[in-house]
C-alpha cells in the first residue's frame, strides 16, 4: 500500500461549507508558501462557488486569484471543481465554452479537475473530460453518492467503468451530503477499487459525524486519497480535520508522510482567521455541530433547512414532516436524481408545492418541469411516459444530449460583453458568459478601480517632474 494522499480542502470546499465562501485572498496568501511546503497530494482552491463569490462578494477577479494561488504555490498541485456542462454556472453550456474554461483553467495553474455530473449522465462530462485530456491536465470525475433502491454497488460500479473508458485519470467518491457510513465506504471502496484501475478518492462532509471513521474504513480498503480540511475549518457541515487523519495514520503502512509540526503552524494561522469569521459573525458556530437527520430522512443538511425555510414563509411550518415524507415520492417520479445541486432544490420545491397545494403537481415549478423533461440530462431511472406527459403536455422529452441542442456560444458572448470589456481577454468573456447578471457591475467597478489607480500614478508622476 503507498502512503495516503491528502487533498487540503481549506482554500475551497471547507470555507464554502461554513463561510458561505466568503474567504478572501487577502487572508489566504500571507499562508500559501508555508502551506506549500507541507506536501499535501493537492490543494483544493477553485471552482465550485468560488467564482460566483468572488465576483458576487468579495470584488475580487477569479481568475488573477487562480493565477496568485500557482505563484504563490508552485510545488503544489492545484485542484478545481467543476460542474460537467454546468461549468460554475446553474446552466448547460455549449461545448465550445466548455472547452474554452477547461483550456484557460489550465493554462492559470490548474492541475487536477474534478468533474461532476447532479444526475451521474456520463454525457454532461464528456466534453470536459477530453478538454482536460487535451491540455495534459488530470481529469478527474467525481461520483455523485446517494441513498435509494437503485443506488446498489453495482450502479455505482457501472458507472465507474463508464468513467474509466470516458478516459478519466481517477474516480473520486462525491459524498456531498455526509450520506456514507463506515462500513459502507469500506465495501463501496472495495467494490470500486475491484472495478476500476485507475486510482479511487473519498470526498465525504462531517456533517452526519461519520467522516473520520468513513476514512478509516475506506483507507482500510485501499482508497488512494482522501479530502480533509485543516482543523480550524474542519468538522460540522466541513471534513475531518487534516491534523487529525494525519496523526490517526503516522506509523502505519498508511503514513501519509506529513509534518505535524508543520501542519500546526498552518494551523495557528488559520485560527486566527477562526475568530475573526466567528466575531464578524460570518462563520456561525452552529454550523460546526453535528447534525444527524441527514441519516434520519435521507436529505442533505442544506436541503432540510431550506424546506423548513420555505414552510414558514407559507406559514405551514408545522407540515414539515408530510413534506419530508412527500420528498422520495417526488424524487421516484422524477427518476430518483440524487440530491445535489440543482437536483435537490428542485426536488425539495416540488414536494413542498404537492403539500401546501393539497393535490400533488398542481403547481408545477418550471424547474422540475425541466428535469422531468430532461433539460438537466438522463435521470438515473426512466421516467414513467404517463407521469412525463402529465408534466408536459404537449411538450416532447428531450432524450438527446442536453448540450446537442447548444449552438457555439462564445462569439456570441464576446459581442454581448463589449459593453464592460474590450473582448481581448477570453478570461473576462468565460466571466461574463457564466454570470452576465453579476459581471457587468464586477467589470465597472475593476474598471473604475484602475482608472483611479492610473489618475493617482499620473499625480505622483506630475509632481516629482513639474512641467
Amino acid at each position: 500500500m503507498a502512503k495516503l494522499k491528502i487533498t487540503e480542502t481549506v482554500l475551497r470546499d471547507a470555507h464554502q461549507s461554513l463561510l458561505a465562501t466568503r474567504m478572501s485572498m487577502d487572508d489566504m496568501r500571507p499562508i500559501l508558501s508555508t502551506m506549500d511546503k507541507i506536501g499535501f497530494y493537492s490543494a483544493e482552491c477553485w471552482g465550485g462557488a468560488t467564482f460566483d463569490s468572488c465576483i458576487r462578494f468579495l470584488d475580487e477577479d477569479p481568475w488573477e486569484r487562480l493565477r496568485i494561488l500557482r505563484k504563490e504555490m508552485p510545488n503544489t498541485k492545484l485542484q478545481m471543481l467543476f460542474r460537467g456542462q454546468n461549468m460554475l454556472g446553474y446552466r448547460h453550456y455549449a461545448d465550445d465554452l466548455v472547452e474554452y474554461f477547461v483550456q484557460k483553467s489550465i493554462a492559470n495553474g490548474i492541475d487536477i479537475i474534478r468533474i461532476f455530473d447532479a444526475l451521474n449522465d456520463i454525457r454532461n462530462l464528456e466534453t470536459a473530460i477530453k478538454a482536460a485530456k487535451k491540455e495534459q491536465g488530470h481529469a478527474q470525475v467525481a461520483i455523485s453518492y446517494t441513498l435509494g433502491e437503485v443506488f446498489t454497488h453495482e450502479y455505482y460500479m457501472n458507472y465507474a467503468k463508464q468513467v474509466e473508458s470516458a478516459g478519466a485519470d481517477s474516480i473520486c467518491i462525491k459524498d456531498m451530503a455526509a450520506l456514507l457510513t463506515p462500513y459502507e465506504a469500506e465495501s463501496l471502496v472495495k467494490d470500486l477499487k475491484s472495478a476500476v484501475k485507475i486510482p479511487v478518492q473519498l470526498h465525504t462532509h462531517y456533517t452526519s459525524g461519520l467522516a473520520s471513521m468513513c476514512i478509516i474504513k475506506a483507507v482500510e480498503a485501499g482508497v488512494d486519497a482522501v479530502d480533509t480540511a485543516l482543523s480550524p475549518l474542519a468538522l460540522g457541515t466541513s471534513h475531518a480535520p487534516t491534523e487529525s487523519i494525519v496523526a490517526t495514520f503516522q506509523g502505519t503502512e498508511y503514513d501519509t508522510g506529513l509534518d505535524l509540526v508543520k501542519l500546526n503552524e498552518v494551523r495557528d494561522y488559520f485560527m486566527k482567521l477562526r475568530k475573526k469569521y466567528i466575531d464578524s459573525g460570518l462563520l456561525d458556530p452552529s454550523m460546526l455541530a453535528t447534525n444527524t437527520n441527514a441519516l434520519i430522512y435521507q436529505v442533505p443538511g442544506g436541503m432540510l433547512s431550506n424546506l423548513l425555510s420555505q414552510l414558514k414563509q407559507a406559514g405551514k411550518a408545522d407540515q414539515l414532516e408530510e413534506v419530508l415524507q412527500e420528498v422520495p415520492r417526488v424524487r421516484k417520479d422524477s427518476g430518483f436524481p440524487p440530491l445535489v445541486t440543482p437536483t435537490s432544490q428542485i426536488v425539495g420545491t416540488q414536494a413542498v408545492f404537492n403539500v401546501i397545494m393539497g393535490e400533488r403537481y398542481k403547481t408545477v415549478t418550471k424547474e422540475f418541469k425541466g428535469l422531468v423533461k430532461g433539460e438537466y440530462g438522463k435521470t438515473p431511472v426512466a421516467i414513467d411516459p404517463e407521469f412525463q406527459k402529465k408534466i408536459l403536455g404537449a411538450e416532447e422529452p428531450i432524450t438527446c444530449r442536453p448540450a446537442d441542442l447548444l449552438k457555439p456560444e462564445f462569439e456570441t458572448m464576446k459581442e454581448e460583453a463589449k459593453e464592460w470589456i474590450d473582448g481581448s481577454s477570453v478570461e473576462d468573456i468565460l466571466t461574463y458568459a457564466m454570470f452576465p447578471k453579476v459581471a457587468p457591475k464586477f467589470f465597472e467597478k475593476r474598471r473604475d478601480r484602475q482608472l483611479g489607480i492610473d489618475a493617482e500614478h499620473a499625480d505622483k508622476t506630475n509632481k516629482v517632474h513639474p512641467v
